[in-house]
């Protein structure tokens, strides 16, 4: 019995036993997969899926991550441009064993399915970045301060420094307050169109 399956935009004609070498999945060496894009299961009774067979797939054994041999590109313009570049690139790629076909029951199976990204260790590294970008966004976002009439991009950048970043903190400013700060001298009519815009 031999099975088609989709993986990392190309198509396999797999058996039991076989070994491949596929797109980067996001899995560690001796982990368990299964592909679930099976586009056709062949032997005495083949099926051809529509565009996949509901129910079947492929499943694998990860015997390591790997690097395709190295492919050099090279250009060369003659004549009036005269230049050269060289570029290398070598192909993230995953070994995987072929184990079991299943015709039907790939959902209550249990094994992950192969998805093509980094490794888990590295998608736990790339998750951080991301909470932090979304602590962010839930932070309120400050007043664009350039809004005030004789503050520019500078003058704003000072007022930033100094712990002023909204329209409300700008209107809140006592006369005591306003004399303190010494990266900017804040004007009075500032304070009275930050009140203006803090109002809405």
């Amino acid at each position: 019995m031999f099975a088609v399956l989709k993986t990392g935009g190309k198509q396999y004609k797999v058996q039991a036993g076989d070994v491949l070498r596929v797109e980067k999945l996001a899995a560690d060496a001796g982990e368990k997969v299964q592909f679930n894009d099976v586009l056709m299961l062949g032997g005495d009774a083949p099926v051809v899926g529509a565009p996949f067979i509901d129910g079947a797939a492929v499943q694998a054994e990860v015997i390591e991550q790997i690097k395709g041999d190295k492919v050099i590109k090279f250009v060369k313009r003659r004549r009036k441009h005269s230049s050269k570049r060289t570029v290398g690139h070598r192909q993230k790629l995953t070994l995987v064993k072929i184990t079991d076909i299943l015709p039907s029951g790939a959902d209550k199976s249990g094994v992950k399915a192969a998805t093509g990204s980094a490794p888990a260790g590295e998608v736990a590294k790339a998750a951080k970045p991301a909470k932090k970008a979304a602590a962010k966004a839930e932070a309120p976002a400050a007043d664009d301060l350039t809004k005030i009439t004789g503050v520019g991009p500078a003058a704003a950048k000072k007022l930033a420094e100094a712990g002023i970043e909204s329209f409300a903190a700008l209107a809140a400013l006592s006369d005591e307050q306003i004399a303190a700060i010494e990266t900017v001298k804040v004007k009075p009519e500032w304070v009275e169109q930050a009140k203006d815009l803090a109002k809405g």
